[in-house]
């Protein structure tokens, strides 16, 4: 895969926890599910060389824009050690002068001396795991931070020089009433942040969470409420200067992540680690998942990609509409075919489109065509 590409974004997985929460499906493992008895030390030993060691595989792109450090729980590793990748990612590629390097963070497993070491090797964008504010919601999704930490690492983040400060939240918990949930971003937007995420609970089958519905323990809340929820972050976060930028994700002027506006956008990027997704012109490919596996595969000096797909031409088309009808922008209607814009007429109709957008000639969602936005976008995949 030699030649010249275009400019490279770089994920970072990051594949350990202390403790698997009861909703997450992630690529994720504790030191116990690794290693009977083992530490997060001892089952994480050289993971950063195997990430450098990935990189042969890597074509040379240009300067990177965007890096991620994803997981899994990014922070728990040593800053040295993360800083170290950066470096040899720097060497080799060379850093655009405005790089944008985001970790996402557990804020129980930050202290004030660790942000300014994050931030001392060149991380400046740092996304805080919040979920809720609430312990009883905190409890249910097995989150085991308290809520405090959250002020404390906002703080001491803005302290250490971050130039950007987000958090996520996650609504529609069992048992979480309005009220829990207005609290939660209240006290979100509260924080010295320029970016907000607000994600539904989604019961991924497997989960701890899945069990106890399927089980009648616990009971998820109506569709109305769910949608009612995200009118009021929206309404919230809008109230207080931050304007949404993609279907799940607010911020002030100039905090978009742009590591993810890279990927709305269909972007090239490389995914380093086990179960890492990866994208260049519409190939797209995914490393072996375990991380026992991803290490066996890079000791014997072989790529840990594990499969594989080219895109049809359909396929980039179909991506493209499930994308950019997320972002403010939307879609040109120039871009459509007659009988898509006919399927779309009866939303806008009902409101669920903007009027003046689609006299301008582009489809963009109304705040209510968000809350319908995946049944419009299966309108147009004809």
């Amino acid at each position: 895969m030699a030649g010249a590409l275009s400019p490279l974004s770089f994920y970072i997985h990051i594949p350990y926890c202390l403790k698997r929460c009861g909703y997450c499906d992630f690529n994720t493992y504790t030191p116990s599910e690794l290693r009977s008895g083992g530490d997060l030390a001892s089952v994480s030993d050289g993971y950063i060389d195997l990430l450098i060691q990935e990189c042969v595989f890597t074509p040379d792109a240009g300067s990177i824009p965007t890096i991620f450090f994803g997981g899994g729980t990014p922070t728990l590793m040593e800053p040295a050690d993360l800083g170290r990748l950066l470096g040899h990612l720097e060497s080799r590629f060379g850093f655009a002068k405005d790089i944008e390097i985001t970790i996402e963070a557990n804020p129980d497993t930050v202290t004030e001396e660790k942000l300014l070491q994050l931030r001392h090797v060149g991380i400046n964008r740092v996304s805080f795991g919040m979920q809720s504010s609430n312990p009883k919601v905190l409890q249910i999704l097995d989150r085991t931070h308290n809520p405090e930490n959250v002020f404390k690492a906002t703080e001491w983040a803005r302290s250490a020089g971050f130039e950007h400060v987000s958090v996520d939240l996650i609504y529609g918990s069992p048992s979480e009433t309005m009220a829990d949930w207005q609290s939660s971003v209240e006290t979100a937007l509260a924080l010295p942040i320029d970016h907000i995420s607000a994600y539904a609970l989604i019961v991924e089958e497997g989960t701890k969470l899945a069990g106890q519905v399927r089980r009648g323990e616990v009971v998820m809340p109506d569709e109305d409420e769910t949608a009612d929820k995200y009118l009021l972050v929206d309404e919230l976060a809008s109230a207080a200067g931050f304007s949404w930028y993609e279907l799940s994700n607010w911020s002030k002027p100039g905090g978009e992540c742009r590591h993810n506006i890279a990927y709305w956008h269909g972007k090239n990027w490389w995914g380093l680690g086990p179960g890492a997704h990866s994208h260049l012109d519409g190939r797209r490919w995914w490393n072996v998942k375990h991380p026992n596996a991803y290490r066996e595969k890079l000791s014997l000096g072989q790529s840990p990609l594990h499969g594989e797909e080219v895109l049809t031409v359909e396929e980039s088309e179909e991506e493209r509409l499930m994308l950019n009808i997320r972002l403010p922008l939307g879609l040109p209607l120039e871009s459509l075919s007659t009988l898509q814009v006919q399927a779309l007429a009866p939303y806008l109709e009902s409101g669920h489109i903007d009027a003046s957008s689609w006299d301008g000639g582009r489809v963009t969602l109304t705040r209510s065509g968000r809350l319908i936005a995946d049944r419009i976008v299966r309108e147009i995949l004809l």
